[in-house]
């Protein structure tokens, strides 16, 4: 896995933008996708030998002023321009440990009682706790699953998602942004390696280098049991756990998708909410 994460970040995010949407005159064959290195350090006010040099990781400390210029050439979004200044920014080097994810004792009873779907998702969307009704949506929504491995390698969990294709969007940006620059961590080493090896679309998504914030929108879902419904998927910092996420699925009401939800409701699942044992 590269440690380039600078220049691969830059290299992948230039070939995403048109020419012309940036005021490039196109003009002739063009043999690279998106805009070229020296029209990317024109526009940025940049030299190309020192836009090579980053792209190059030969400079991996570039001013807050040269990374903001490249955010707006290359149109990222907030999250992606966060993204990019954090990856940019020198981490200090310390002996890693395995960090345990310890769901709040506060959270893993507000499981229990909320009445709607919930599960906790940790830093690399392990599923840390959960709720019955969250594995009565999914089988994968259980402790000591991975959100990722679920969608990407489980074909059960790639028919419950009418829209797989831009859900997977989604997720990816979404677990990009989570990790941010600690990419030295061995879980994360793991899970994007088995990934990498089990997936063209997770590949292919990956090498794009999308950001996106984790946050609530909605989902259609095409279950098993009660068929197609949309639900929102909202996601909620928790607070005094670093990198934790509660995630709750609830359905406008009055709608027949708040009725296939409350149905599923209505069966009993056993399992009762835990945490899991995952460092």
């Amino acid at each position: 896995m590269s440690d380039n994460l600078i220049g691969d970040f830059l290299r992948a995010r230039r070939a995403l933008v048109r020419p012309e949407d940036v005021g490039v005159r196109v003009t002739g064959t063009r043999r690279v996708a998106g805009l070229r290195r020296e029209e990317v350090a024109m526009l940025a006010g940049i030299s190309s030998e020192y836009y090579l040099r980053l792209e190059q990781g030969r400079d991996r400390h570039p001013s807050v002023q040269v990374l903001e210029s490249l955010a707006r050439v290359l149109r990222l979004d907030e999250d992606a321009a966060d993204y990019l200044l954090e990856i940019a920014t020198p981490k200090p080097r310390r002996t890693r440990r395995p960090r345990r994810e310890t769901v709040p004792a506060g959270i893993r009873q507000l499981l229990e009682v909320i009445g709607l779907p919930a599960f906790v998702e940790g830093r690399y969307f392990d599923v840390l706790a959960a709720n019955a009704l969250a594995a009565a949506l999914s089988p994968n929504l259980r402790p000591g699953e991975n959100r990722m491995r679920a969608i990407f390698l489980d074909p059960r969990e790639r028919a419950l998602y009418p829209d797989w294709e831009q859900d997977t969007i989604t997720l990816v940006a979404g677990f990009r942004e989570s990790v941010g620059n600690d990419t030295d961590d061995p879980r994360f080493v793991q899970l994007v390696g088995e990934l990498s090896l089990g997936s063209e679309r997770f590949r292919q998504l990956w090498a794009r280098h999308d950001v996106h914030g984790r946050e609530g929108r909605p989902t259609r879902l095409n279950h098993p049991q009660v068929g197609e419904m949309t639900v929102r998927r909202e996601k909620l910092a928790i607070g005094g756990a670093e990198d934790q996420i509660l995630c709750v699925y609830h359905a406008e009401p009055g709608t027949s998708s708040a009725d296939k939800l409350a149905l599923l409701a209505s069966v009993d699942q056993p399992a009762p909410a835990r945490s899991s044992p995952r460092t």
